[in-house]
């Protein structure tokens, strides 16, 4: 397991390292699935396999969009 220490910026931001990076293959533009479990922060470059893994896991759920949208109405008919 590689270990190392980074710092957090005033804009949370920080830095992996590029040892990580490379062996991971994270490059610019790279999407990083961000999960908290307990105490820890576990990152993971999205890939196809996590696509498949995680697809579905938010379904049966209500739609955010279609609550917007209806907010909007209910809001648009109060004027």
């Amino acid at each position: 397991m590689l270990r190392q220490i980074t710092t957090v910026s005033t804009k949370g931001q920080f830095v992996i390292p590029s040892e990580m990076r490379a062996s991971l293959g994270i490059q610019p533009g790279t999407r990083i699935f961000v999960t908290q479990e307990g105490s820890r922060i576990v990152l993971e470059p999205v890939s196809e396999e996590l696509v498949d893994e995680t697809r579905g896991m938010l379904a049966g759920r209500p739609s955010l969009t279609k609550s917007l949208l209806r907010e909007r109405r209910r809001v648009k008919d109060r004027w």
